[in-house]
């Protein structure tokens, strides 16, 4: 039977997570994530890197560990002592590293594990599950940490929505922004709210959410603890903003009048459609359209805000024109990754 409170727990346990590893400390993510983790002092955080390895890693980690993705004693001896495992990869990875990760983690005694779903609300809206085809593979991942893990290791998910600063520098497949050709498109009228998340609040809420007691100290405990999330998705976001919003906030950042940039529009249901379709051509950049515009679907935007967890772990209030320079300047130095 699971131990319900800090205080029936063995002499000697300790109720924080202390050790922490991370796959993929160089990347978009995980360079915010290492930091906000550095930044609390309470972590010993160790990158999980490729032997041939040849990112620059942060400085002030407890340790950098190479691996070889194709040994399971060498991903064990890796993950030997850590509290947490964080899996932040390119989506471009092989599809097993993960599966590969989690039985090393397992094996290694690790309690919990934060898989590689950095996004939208894959835990429990079916539908966007299904139209973004992101739905199974995620929900598939939960269900095999679960079989392995069984009462010893746990998942946290994270639902943050879209990346913000990512998003507004990209293509117009993203949110609608061309800023090359000063062009922005609305999905229908621009209107839609959705939550989305700077890469800062990202990094800030595994931060908090990791600094948690695992468990209530006693019966009296209310507090929020790493334990009410066992199994479950974390919602952040930074901003619950709408394309017009965004787009004010952008002529603010840039200097520019409205009469300076083209304003279009498309229904948002055909938008989806039409990124089906490239997609369905082998054109990649549909994927990035059709996966934007389902997130602005009304079950989606009318949904995802209520069950928003910024306040239960201390997350603050953000600028969101000191974000939207962020972006305007990622996009003016190219930084788009234009296949989505």
């Amino acid at each position: 039977m699971a131990i319900a409170y800090a205080k029936d727990q063995p002499l000697g346990s300790t109720n924080y997570v202390n050790n922490i590893a991370i796959v993929g400390a160089t990347g978009r993510s995980g360079t915010f994530i290492v930091e906000a983790l550095l930044k609390t002092g309470k972590h010993n955080v160790t990158a999980i890197t490729r032997a041939d390895g040849k990112g620059t890693m942060p400085s002030g980690l407890h340790e950098i560990k190479k691996v070889d993705y194709s040994s399971h004693s060498s991903l064990v001896s890796a993950l030997k002592g850590q509290d947490v495992l964080i899996i932040t990869m390119a989506v471009m990875a092989p599809k097993d590293t993960q599966t590969k990760l989690i039985d090393a983690a397992v094996e290694a005694g690790v309690r919990w594990v934060m898989p590689n779903e950095w996004g939208g609300d894959l835990n429990s809206n079916e539908g966007l599950q299904k139209d973004t085809f992101l739905g199974e593979p995620s929900k598939a991942i939960r269900a095999y940490i679960e079989k392995v893990g069984g009462e010893t290791t746990h998942w946290v998910g994270l639902a943050c929505g879209f990346w913000y600063e990512f998003s507004l520098a990209g293509t117009d497949a993203r949110y609608g922004f061309d800023f090359e050709k000063k062009e922005v498109t609305f999905y229908d009228e621009g209107e839609n709210r959705i939550y989305t998340s700077t890469w800062p609040q990202v990094g800030r809420a595994v931060a908090k959410l990791l600094s948690l007691k695992v468990l209530p100290e006693d019966e009296n405990d209310k507090e929020p603890t790493l334990s009410d999330w066992k199994n479950a998705a974390v919602y952040v976001s930074s901003f619950h903003i709408n394309q017009r919003e965004m787009f004010e906030s952008v002529l603010r950042a840039t200097g520019d009048s409205e009469k300076d940039w083209t304003i279009k529009h498309e229904n948002v249901e055909e938008r989806y459609k039409r990124g089906l379709s490239l997609m369905q051509q082998g054109q990649m950049v549909g994927f990035g359209i059709l996966l934007y515009a389902r997130h602005f679907f009304d079950d989606v935007t009318k949904d995802f805000g209520k069950k928003n967890d910024n306040e239960k772990l201390g997350l603050p209030e953000e600028s969101l024109d000191e974000a939207t320079k962020v972006g305007v300047e990622m996009a003016k130095n190219g930084d788009t990754n234009t296949v989505a």
